[in-house]
Order: C-alpha cells, then structure tokens, then sequence
C-alpha cells in the first residue's frame, strides 16, 4: 500500500486485505508507506521484495502504487520480484499466469509475452501519468508566477517533525532516511534547518 505524501492515507487500500483473504489468500504480510512511487529506495518496497518467498503472489491496488519509475526502471523492479519466485496481482492488469503454466511449447511462449506486454503498457502509463501531473504542476506555478500569485512550495511540517524526532531519539541520517522514507540528503537539510532555527530562537535579544 502506498500514498505519496504524510498528507494522504491509505484507509482507501486497507479494504486489499479484507478482499485478498475473501478471494482465498493467506495475507503473509502488508507493507504500508509514505513515499513517491518515482523513487526506486523506497524503504517498505525494497522491504517487501527481501522478504518474498516462491510462490507468493504481490497484490497492489493499482499498478502505479508498486511503481511511478521510467520503464526500464519499472521492468527492474518487476524481475526483482519474479526473481524471488513471485508475482504481481494487480486490478487492471489480465493476469495469464496460470493460463500459460498449463500450456506447453508455442502457446505458452505467446501466453507469457501477451503477459509482459500488458505489464509493460501498464508500467508506462503510469509513468506517463506521473509525467503529466509534475507538467501540469509546472504550468500551474509558471502561471501564478506570472500574475504574481506563486508563494512557493509549502514544506511538508508533519514529515520534518518526524526527521528530527528520529535524529533526536539517536538515529543515524541513513537509518533515518530509511524510516522516514526519504533521500539523505533531505534529511541532512531538515536536521540543518532545525539547528539553525533552534540557535536561533537560543540568541539573547538586545533592547
């Protein structure tokens, strides 16, 4: 389960268990996260993926909650999972699986390149669906720019909070990365910003 921002929550995909096991899954585990899908260290998938086991099958709500990457990236991701052994379930997507490990020969050649072909439309209409949203995006702020409306991106408090609160409790920049679900090198801004506001507020005032 994913949403990209502190902001959203994922009641809406929770109701994946309820469905999984009345369809006659045994739900092995759920992995939930807060993180871009157009980011391939995401902390819970990378978590999700060292963790499957032969036979397991990946449930998502929709393909772009697995991946938002470029193609190439996206098809990476996807062998990683069918290298352990597993495979992906996802609504939308006409799963041959079965169909072609009862077949033999020529059919079943066809049968599994129908397969990846309609993963890989899958794959890239979610990227190119990620790719018109930051256009749009950018057309918005290049507007309100010009009419004098733009005030800038607003920072996300809720995550920021939960940065320092980490590298307060003692976690290094990389493990806090890791729970946070966010780069380095934001951590390293936040914990930066945070110092110099906290020096700040510490300066005796002088009449």
């Amino acid at each position: 389960m994913r949403v990209s921002t502190d902001e959203q929550d994922l009641e809406r995909q929770e109701a994946m268990v309820v469905s999984s096991r009345a369809a006659g899954y045994y739900v092995a585990a759920v992995y939930r996260e807060k993180a871009s899908g157009a980011r391939p260290d995401r902390p819970e998938l990378l978590r999700m993926i060292a963790d499957l086991q032969m036979g397991e099958v990946v449930i998502a709500e929709k393909i772009d909650r697995i991946s938002r990457l470029p193609l190439a990236e996206a098809e990476r991701l996807v062998t990683a999972i069918r290298d352990k052994g597993a495979r992906l379930a996802v609504p939308g997507i006409v799963d041959l699986t079965d169909l072609a490990e009862d077949n033999g020969g020529v059919t079943r050649i066809v049968l599994e390149a129908i397969q990846d072909m309609l993963l890989r439309v899958a794959l890239q209409t979610a990227r190119d669906d990620y790719e018109l949203r930051r256009e749009r995006q950018r057309e918005g702020i290049a507007i309100a720019k010009r009419e004098g409306r733009y005030t800038g991106r607003k920072p996300d408090l809720a995550h920021h909070r939960r940065i320092v609160s980490l590298r307060e409790a003692g976690m290094s920049i990389a493990k806090t990365a890791a729970l946070a679900g966010c780069s380095i090198a934001q951590v390293k801004r936040v914990t930066a910003l945070h110092r110099a506001t906290k020096q700040s507020d510490a300066r005796p005032t002088i009449p």
